[in-house]
């Protein structure tokens, strides 16, 4: 694949979504055995909508919705195909990236550019993206506060602008071979 890529231009992009809840993740700390621990939670059942793109040579994409449906996912695809105009593009069968009629529509009218590589079900190992969310979780919730949904969201897109995973996504994909 890595000689076909480089003859026909080919980026090589894995992409994945997440949630991120708007709420403290609890892990286990080291305290003074002579108090007792307070973390704050919210309670709360908001959460963002996170979908990542990130390709061999490191470039990387995310971007923030409300919800994670095959509407936001094309909106997403067209993103990734703007920056990548020709790719493979590994991704695992969540439903709106493999049954939704509007997907399977702007793959074939872009068969030629965008080649889907689906990824075997329940195999999150291949899946350099949940490193990255597993680092952006504990990075961004583990006991964390924000004082706002508004907050924890701005928080959170300034966090994937600024921040760079330096991951090998040969490493996730070979482990297919």
């Amino acid at each position: 694949m890595d000689v076909r890529c480089q003859k026909e231009n080919l980026a090589i992009v894995s992409t994945d979504e997440s949630f991120l809840f708007y709420d403290s993740l609890v892990r286990r700390v080291w305290i003074d055995a002579n108090k007792r621990p307070v973390v704050r939670i919210t309670g709360s059942h908001k959460h963002s909508c996170l979908f990542g793109a990130v390709s061999t040579e490191g470039k990387q994409i995310f971007r923030q919705y409300d919800t994670f449906n095959a509407d936001t996912f094309l909106n997403f695809l067209k993103t990734i195909h703007s920056k990548f105009p020709k790719c493979y593009l590994f991704m695992d069968k969540a439903s709106p990236h493999y049954r939704s009629r509007k997907i399977k529509d702007y793959l074939e009218q872009n068969k030629d550019a965008l080649i889907p590589v689906y990824l075997p079900t329940a195999s999150p190992e291949f899946m350099m993206l949940e490193e990255v969310w597993n680092i952006a979780k504990r990075d961004l919730l583990v006991l964390k506060h924000y004082s706002s949904f508004e907050d924890f969201k701005e928080k959170v897109s300034l966090y994937f602008r600024t921040k760079r995973f330096g991951l090998n996504m040969r490493n996730y994909l070979l482990r297919m071979v």
